[in-house]
């Protein structure tokens, strides 16, 4: 594995994270490992076991192979960039709701 797909693991794993609505504090009381462990995961400077890749992927409700730094598919790209533009076009009143109905519908996994 190169630096920069160590990187790429990194950053993607700290964004996957925040996006869940977690601290590194709360992944690392889940998974039964220190704080400090998540800190270096999310740094680079920690491998990730594959098994690990894996249950974080199931916590934070991504593809696995999303936060090993693949791309989305083509087909999985389209339909991001129709939902953002759709977003978009929401009131700030309506796009509330709808990242409130988001939210309890991560929260119901």
């Amino acid at each position: 594995m190169t630096d920069d797909q160590r990187q790429v693991i990194a950053q993607r794993l700290r964004l996957a994270r925040e996006n869940a609505g977690l601290t590194q504090g709360q992944v690392a009381k889940k998974l039964d490992l220190q704080r400090p462990t998540i800190s270096e995961m999310e740094a680079g400077r920690r491998r990730v076991a594959a098994e690990e890749l894996a249950t974080l992927a199931t916590l934070y409700h991504v593809d696995t192979a999303w936060l090993a730094g693949q791309d989305p598919s083509d087909e999985d790209t389209d339909r991001i960039k129709l939902a953002a533009r759709e977003l978009g076009k929401l009131k700030p009143d309506d796009l509330g709701r709808v990242m409130d109905l988001l939210k309890a519908l991560r929260k119901g996994k």
